[in-house]
Parts: structure tokens; sequence; C-alpha cells
């Protein structure tokens, strides 16, 4: 079933636009390989190939993998259909990226994070960042989540854990002030 409502969701068109927390914080580290967890619509994927990363993206969806890889030609990015309730991808990274990783199904999303920490290279970073509130017009009410990775603070240090808030556009056009929670850790051993 989660998969038919994220093949779903993606059938129809998707914004091509980068998250902005992941640009801020990306654009000026030095580019190598990167990971995107939940890729969707693959505006990150994108916009890091763009920019000279290596991106391996995943998602749930076949459509949205499918809608990326047409979209990526030519660019250094690999998306692959992939459930991170039952596995991971291969490989360790510079940087991995999970931009709103929510889903109204089960996850073990600490567990993914976790992992996700363990697949960056000495040095690399793990972006997560989560919806601290919801907007009236969001499926989403996950609001409130705080990722507790439970890393061993002589491997991986905290460099950003704050809580911005930003105003977000609906479909219709609606606004509402909204928070993100955005936790940075980079793995130092």
């Amino acid at each position: 079933m989660n998969v038919r409502f994220w093949d779903d969701h993606y059938r129809t068109p998707q914004a091509e636009r980068v998250n902005p927390l992941l640009a801020e914080i990306a654009g000026p580290l030095p580019t190598g390989d990167a990971l995107d967890l939940g890729c969707g619509a693959g505006g990150d994927a994108l916009w890091l190939a763009r920019r000279g990363w290596r991106v391996t993206a995943v998602d749930l969806s076949g459509v949205a993998v499918e809608s990326l890889r047409d979209r990526a030609e030519g660019l250094s990015v690999t998306a692959v259909r992939v459930d991170l309730a039952e596995a991971f991808p291969e490989g360790t990274f510079d940087l991995v990226s999970a931009q709103y990783l929510h889903t109204p199904f089960p996850l073990p999303r600490e567990r993914v994070l976790r992992r996700a920490a363990e697949a960056l290279r000495p040095g690399g970073r793990l972006l997560v960042v989560d919806h601290g509130s919801a907007a009236p017009w969001s499926w989403s009410r996950e609001a409130g989540v705080r990722t507790t990775l439970d890393l061993d603070p002589a491997r991986w240090s905290v460099e950003r854990a704050d809580s911005p808030e930003r105003l977000a556009t609906g479909p219709a056009g609606e606004t509402a002030t909204v928070t993100d929670h955005v936790l940075l850790v980079r793995r130092t051993r």
C-alpha cells in the first residue's frame, strides 16, 4: 500500500527545487559522494549533481526514481528504488541527506538514520531536516520529530542542531509559518 501511495503521489508533476537548508549547508562543502535518502522528485539530487557531487538517490517510489533517471541524463546521479524499511544502499559517502523523511506508513527512521551515520566516511556529514510543525495543508502530522541517534561522541560531532522557522507556500498558494528541525552530524573518525 505504501508503494502505491508514493507512486500515485509522484505521478503528479512535482516542482524541481532544492530544499533550502540543503543548499545552505551543502553549498560550501567540497564535493564528493552523496546519498539522498527519500529523494522524491529529485530536486536535491539534481542540485547536488550540477555542483559536482556524485549522487546516489533512493526512494520507495519507482515512479519517482524513473522520473529522476530521465531528468538526470548526463549528470552523475544513480537513482535506485529502495525500501529503507527493508534495505540500505551499499557504499560510503561524504554527505548523506535526509530531507523530510516522513511517511504516513511505518518506517524505522532512527534505525535508518543511524545506518546513514555509519555510511559516512571520516569527515562526512549527515544532514537531517524534519518537520517541527505541520502546515495546515500537509498530509504529514508528524510534528515535533527530533531525531535522537545516540551516536558515540568519540566518532561523531554535532555541528548544528536548531529549529529555524520559514514561510511555506501550499499547493493552492496559501502560506503558513512552519518550524523545521535541523541536525547536522559530522563523522570524526
